[in-house]
């Protein structure tokens, strides 16, 4: 039989196991593209917004951290205004706009 405090311990743990599973991971983008470039990140993590999630050029390409809790998203990257799929994505999914989007596993 199950005591009151026993209950509430339950509970108790399995929020925080519901907490712990929601902590937000560094997910990384990398892209290449000339140097120079305007290069972001738009995705269903930020509301597909073209200059939220900008990525710096560095040793050649560019790339950016972005803290996402775990799930599967999708997006693209933003190069210089013209909307890109990830070459090096082995995940796409199509979009409802007629072209492909992105699609990253963040676990």
């Amino acid at each position: 039989m199950a005591t009151a405090s026993g209950t509430k311990k339950r509970k108790a743990r399995a929020a925080k196991k519901t907490r712990t599973n929601n902590k937000k991971k560094r997910t990384a983008f990398k892209v290449s593209a000339e140097a120079g470039s305007e290069v972001y990140v738009a995705g269903d993590f930020n509301d597909w917004n073209p200059k939220k999630n900008r990525l710096k050029f560095k040793s050649g390409s560019y790339s950016a951290n972005v803290m996402l809790v775990p799930g599967k998203y999708e997006y693209k990257f933003v190069i210089d205004g013209v909307w890109c799929v990830d070459p090096e994505c082995a995940e796409w999914a199509p979009n409802g706009l007629g072209s492909l989007n992105s699609v990253i596993n963040v676990g």
